[in-house]
């Protein structure tokens, strides 16, 4: 019996796409490309500092990200501007469906395991509609380590007092899917990025468009042998399914 949906919160609840208004109009011209390495540097460092034993939290590895981005492009930010692009994963736009959907799980405990440090949640979730429909917002800083690491899924019982049989936990990106799974929990892929749309839009003749290359990176299921359970392509279709047994 699933007494717990868990949910990631980085292009899960929250669209970390939203960060291209302001990197668009922080660098003209460049905001795109921006976004997409940004998003996949901060995603690498993360799992480096894991590997290396040498843990930086959420914050620090989200601006390091940045410095990286930049400075391949040989953009040389006042140190305001970069503080204020920096700022945009505190502010980021939740999906339009999350909030609903959040409220609509009714009878279940509802809850946030992100590698976001805690003042990045406190900020993300406090300025956002989700805010009273979330139980608690659980930090991988506990474990200083981050997902997929085990020990971060580990919160979770810690946190709700629930077994990984009872969890359902919710993301849409690869690698914390093939986590979550090995792990034990029961888990559901939000597929916001259909597999043939994605490798049609790969196929076409011409440039590939930055933001094409970080979907073919980031938002399918992963070739690890841990599948999910449930594949759904909006946050409204999986409260769907669960009211329909």
């Amino acid at each position: 019996m699933i007494r717990a949906y868990v949910f990631d919160a980085y292009g899960t609840l929250f669209d970390v796409q939203s960060v291209s208004a302001v990197t668009d109009a922080a660098f003209p011209g460049h905001g795109e490309i921006i976004t997409q390495v940004w998003r996949m540097k901060q995603l690498e460092y993360s799992w480096l500092c894991s590997l290396m034993g040498d843990y930086q939290d959420f914050w620090s590895v989200t601006r390091r990200a940045l410095t990286y981005t930049l400075g391949i492009l040989g953009l040389r930010p006042t140190e305001q501007l970069f503080e204020d692009v920096a700022e945009a994963y505190n502010r980021l736009a939740a999906y339009p469906d999350a909030a609903e959907a959040l409220a609509g799980l009714t009878g279940v405990r509802r809850a946030i395991l992100s590698n976001g440090s805690p003042a990045m949640l406190q900020a993300l979730v406090g300025q956002s509609p989700l805010a009273p429909f979330i139980e608690e917002t659980i930090s991988v800083d506990a474990k200083r380590c981050f997902k997929p690491d085990p020990r971060a899924y580990e919160l979770v019982e810690e946190r709700l007092g629930v077994t990984p049989g009872e969890v359902m936990f919710v993301s849409s990106n690869g690698f914390d899917i093939a986590g979550a799974k090995k792990f034990g929990f029961n888990v559901a892929r939000i597929s916001r990025v259909p597999e043939a749309a994605l490798a049609a839009e790969l196929a076409a003749p011409g440039p590939l468009a930055a933001s094409a290359f970080y979907r073919a990176l980031r938002t399918q299921e992963e070739a690890l042998g841990h599948a999910p359970d449930v594949v759904v392509t909006s946050l409204s279709e999986l409260v769907a399914r669960r009211r329909n047994g």
